[in-house]
């Protein structure tokens, strides 16, 4: 693999380093991604909470076309 030097990169463009980010970050797969063990105390967490509250959420078209209609 050719690497990209540090002068490649900083020669690009914001948006052509956004992009070579993006392309980067869909490249790995969960297992790619190490996640700490508070973070995963966290992920677990949070995912009880919505199995919890599952039905007190709110659609995000339902939400959307009410702060449209707070809009001035």
């Amino acid at each position: 693999m050719d690497k990209l030097s540090p002068d490649v990169v900083a020669a690009l463009s914001p948006a052509d380093r956004l992009a070579l980010i993006e392309q980067l970050w869909e490249s790995l797969g969960d297992a790619d991604i190490p996640v700490t063990p508070a973070q995963a105390a966290e992920l677990e967490r949070r995912l009880a909470m919505f199995d919890a509250d599952k039905d007190e959420g709110v659609a995000w078209a339902q939400l959307r076309a009410e702060l449209n209609q707070r809009r001035p």
